[in-house]
């Protein structure tokens, strides 16, 4: 229930002492402005890593022939490991929890490529049907490769946005044809990708690009994604297609050198888990500084119980109890902190928005405070509010009248 003469007293006390009461206030509001920046800053830089992520599949494994780098039944370190289509199949099929694959063949270079009078130079990268998903690519217009077109050796392209402004303008790319180093390739979709390196290419067969540029069979990169059953597994995952590599291309299983597998999904979660640390300790600098400003609430309200030493003892003389005392100190304690918190609070949700936008990069990006930790802030500073004020008040209620009243 509001209790207007108490609060009567609580601003005559805050107004007696301006300065003072301004001075611990604003440690308070510093240490909340520096724990919501802070919080602000670690998730704008964990948005950032995972939008560098997010340019492809996260639960991701990569798989380069190398060389070998170590002797293996009669057979000398240095020799070269080619993948083929072979290896492609048998991984998709004989591993568990793949979920995704594609395999690729050169694609690496820029190629020139003419639309009627108009001449550009983009990527010209082979894949197989599952690769936009492993890109992360969406199809705006038309559709990506397919089986049939792998299976046929179609001569069909998918164009990202950029390609299809340079060489189409306005026209509409869907069905027309693309002169890639004197072979045709039709247009049979158009694709966007939030990464913005992989969307000037355009994407064809793997068998067409292995026909058409002599190819062979030869694959130089072959990449999948692991579904959820496998997430937690995917370092067994890698294991199992060494051995499976190491089996047919006749090498050492133990050299690395070989064949080259990147576990995307464990450099994610390792790198997840770090920024997770970043937040906790962000979390306990903020609050370490939360505490200096509390620190000091708790002072001012010891020197005030000191000063109201005699008025407290009148109050118990006429009948005020304990319960009564503690309340009175509490209530002014918290007020001070919630009100100095609040506008730290709400200072450090106005710089991020502010500062926000103009400092945002790739690796930096939306730094801003969610919902439930500006919640959670808010209660923080309700609690430690309570707790500056709840020793002093301990103190005040054991005041005895006859002691209070001879205080000097």
């Amino acid at each position: 229930m509001f209790d207007q003469d108490k609060w009567q007293e609580i601003m005559a006390t805050i107004s007696k002492n301006k300065l003072r009461t301004f001075l611990t206030a604003f440690s308070v509001a510093w240490g909340i402005f520096i724990l919501v920046v802070l919080l602000g800053a670690g998730n704008g830089l964990r948005n950032g890593v995972q939008h560098q992520f997010m340019s492809d599949a996260v639960n991701s494994i990569n798989i380069r022939g190398g060389e070998t780098s170590m002797s293996y039944k009669g057979l000398k370190p240095g020799r070269n490991i080619q993948l083929t289509n072979e290896d492609y199949y048998e991984i998709r099929n004989k591993i568990e929890h793949i979920e995704h694959g594609s395999a690729t063949y050169a694609g690496w270079n820029s190629k020139p490529m003419t639309y009627k009078n108009r001449h550009a130079s983009f990527t010209v990268r082979s894949c197989m049907p599952d690769h936009d998903y492993l890109e992360n690519a969406t199809i705006i217009k038309g559709r990506f490769i397919n089986d049939i077109d792998i299976k046929d050796y179609r001569k069909v392209c998918c164009i990202g946005e950029p390609v299809r402004d340079e060489l189409f303008k306005d026209e509409d790319p869907i069905d027309k044809f693309i002169d890639v180093e004197g072979t045709p390739f039709k247009v049979v979709g158009i694709f966007t990708d939030p990464g913005n390196g992989d969307l000037n290419r355009i994407y064809v067969p793997l068998t067409t690009m292995q026909r058409t540029f002599n190819g062979q069979n030869k694959v130089n990169n072959i990449w999948t994604s692991v579904d959820k059953e496998g997430f937690d597994n995917s370092a067994e995952m890698v294991t199992q297609i060494r051995k499976m590599m190491a089996s047919k291309h006749k090498f050492d299983p133990a050299d690395v050198d070989a064949v080259r597998i990147e576990n995307w999904t464990e450099e994610y979660t390792r790198i997840m888990n770090m920024m997770t640390g970043i937040k906790i300790f962000v979390w306990i600098i903020g609050i370490c500084t939360l505490i200096a400003g509390v620190v000091g609430v708790s002072n001012i309200m010891m020197i005030i119980v000191k000063e109201r030493t005699k008025e407290i003892g009148v109050r118990k003389a006429l009948g005020a109890t304990p319960t009564s005392i503690v309340m009175l100190i509490v209530q002014e304690a918290i007020f001070i902190t919630a009100a100095a918190g609040y506008f730290g609070l709400l200072g450090g949700i106005a710089l991020l928005e502010l500062m926000g936008k103009k400092i945002e990069s790739d690796f930096f990006r939306n730094p801003e405070v969610d919902f439930n930790v500006a919640i959670a802030a808010t209660l923080l500073i309700i609690t430690v509010g309570g707790l500056a004020g709840l020793f002093p008040a301990l103190r005040a209620s054991r005041v005895e009248p006859v002691a209070a009243l001879r205080d000097e």
